[in-house]
């Protein structure tokens, strides 16, 4: 873990530099801060970009390169600066938070975040069904205000076929069934076969895809995020006997105290962050959780990337 920095953040290739040069495979690595640690041997931190455009910010061994741990993995869209940022908050808070995994191929393979392998948009494969619920989500045409039929998600029955849809956000789909797939999948295929019908590329009648292409996009750029992958990391972590929720809540700074001055940690601040518990005048938990208080929570109360618990 980083115990001291032993050279400042390394300058960016100048701009003058020769397209060539710049791009060439040595060049997508970049190193962001050099340490040492707690054994005394010298690691590093570097920027790694992707052919996907993302990128990678790793720590490892120096030199040669090896035992690289993941830290934070970047949106193509996200600037380099993010990188830097998340080095020097790994300098600081690195060995608070525990080891982080080992990088992986699939890091380097996967695709951006929030990004879908577009598919043709079939509607009789287009209902979502959630277990144990009362009612499913559909993906079609509907009649509005417009002279052309609008796309949009609905509420119907679990067999698909309510006489009377309600119409329902991307975002509301996704929280009911607390994951992203296959609501993205669809809505991305559906954009796509949207796409290809304006630029007549392939027959069919014109609709209309407005709210449905702000929503996918609002959806992939939130940085609201579902809980679920954490509270399941949450609880794995009680049922090993690993930590305590006032433990976990403590770590990450959320503290109360009796009458006599006993400190323990806020666990019902946790278990409305997880969706365990519903916030104040809500009927039920919440899904959501933002990223900045998931990656606290990760970090410092799990010991883990925050990667690893989101979905």
């Amino acid at each position: 873990m980083p115990s001291s920095i032993n050279s400042a953040i390394t300058p960016a290739r100048s701009e003058h530099a020769p397209r060539r040069q710049r791009t060439r495979p040595a060049d997508r690595t970049r190193v962001l801060l050099r340490f040492a640690d707690q054994g005394g041997g010298a690691r590093e931190v570097v920027a790694q970009r992707l052919a996907s455009g993302g990128m990678l910010v790793i720590d490892r061994a120096e030199p040669g390169g090896g035992d690289e741990r993941l830290l934070a993995h970047l949106a193509p869209d996200e600037p380099f600066e993010n990188a830097v940022l998340a080095a020097r908050c790994y300098a600081q808070d690195g060995p608070r938070a525990g080891r982080p995994r080992r990088v992986l191929q699939a890091d380097r393979d996967a695709r951006p975040e929030g990004e879908c392998e577009p598919q043709p948009f079939l509607p009789g494969a287009s209902v979502i069904r959630c277990r144990g619920a009362a009612r499913a989500f559909r993906l079609g045409l509907l009649d509005g205000a417009m002279s052309i039929p609008e796309l949009r998600w609905t509420a119907v029955d679990r067999g698909g076929l309510a006489a009377e849809a309600t119409v329902v956000s991307l975002r509301e789909v996704i929280a009911s069934v607390e994951a992203y797939e296959p609501a993205l999948r669809i809505t991305a295929g559906a954009l796509a076969g949207a796409r290809a019908t304006a630029a007549g590329a392939v027959g069919g009648d014109a609709h209309s895809c407005s709210v449905l292409r702000q929503e996918h996009a609002r959806v992939c750029s939130s940085p609201i995020v579902l809980n679920r992958g954490l509270r399941e990391a949450v609880l794995a972590a009680l049922a090993r006997g690993d930590t305590s929720m006032s433990e976990i809540a403590i770590r990450c700074g959320r503290v109360k105290r009796d009458r006599r001055g006993n400190v323990s940690g806020e666990t019902s601040w946790l278990a409305r962050r997880i969706g365990l518990l519903a916030e104040g005048g809500a009927a039920r938990p919440t899904p959501w959780i933002h990223t900045d208080v998931l990656a606290l929570i990760a970090r410092r109360g799990l010991a883990l990337s925050p990667r690893e618990v989101e979905l």
